[in-house]
């Protein structure tokens, strides 16, 4: 039975060796990816959105493109059909009451965020607190459709215009 040990302690070291790697990679990468939640001791706000289309909880809050926080979670306000969001704040970044948010995206292929811009207030938002100049996502797709809808159609008045220019002679 020594005998066994013996022959195979290089390999059981080895092993050793990779599962403790293995398990400090997996906590590096949980900690890199937040956790899986929202990290204690962030100061929680509110927002209302009329539309927030294609942001979940653990999206993204930045200020001038720094990551400040990231969205908690997300309810449908009864009373005015709104979207209640919970955006968890690092507590180091004091933003003024006064502040806005928007959902915007990274280009016309990228992520969703929500971005804040700081307004002029002396108080700094607190736990609690909500934010109401909000502004909800653009409908990229609808838009798109709108185009195509408007640039499509033979009747419209850019055109009329160009028609009746052309039918009428220039006057000397």
């Amino acid at each position: 039975m020594k005998s066994v040990f013996k022959e195979s302690g290089a390999e059981a070291l080895v092993g050793l060796l990779v599962v403790l790697f293995a398990a400090w990679f997996v906590l590096f990468a949980w900690q890199r990816t937040g956790g899986g939640g929202v990290a204690a001791g962030m100061v929680r706000v509110n927002a209302l959105f009329p539309n927030a289309v294609g942001v979940s909880p653990g999206t993204d809050v930045r200020v001038a493109g720094v990551k400040v926080g990231s969205v908690a979670g997300q309810k449908l306000d009864p009373q005015s059909f709104m979207v209640d969001m919970t955006l968890a704040l690092d507590p180091k970044v004091k933003l003024p009451s006064d502040s806005s948010a928007s959902i915007t995206s990274e280009g016309l292929l990228g992520g969703t965020y929500v971005s804040l811009t700081p307004g002029g207030s002396e108080t700094p938002l607190k736990n609690g607190d909500t934010i109401l100049d909000t502004q909800g996502s653009l409908d990229m797709m609808g838009l798109i459709g709108q185009f195509i809808n408007k640039t499509g159609s033979g009747d419209s008045s850019a055109a009329k215009s160009a028609g009746d220019a052309a039918a009428t002679p220039p006057t000397p």
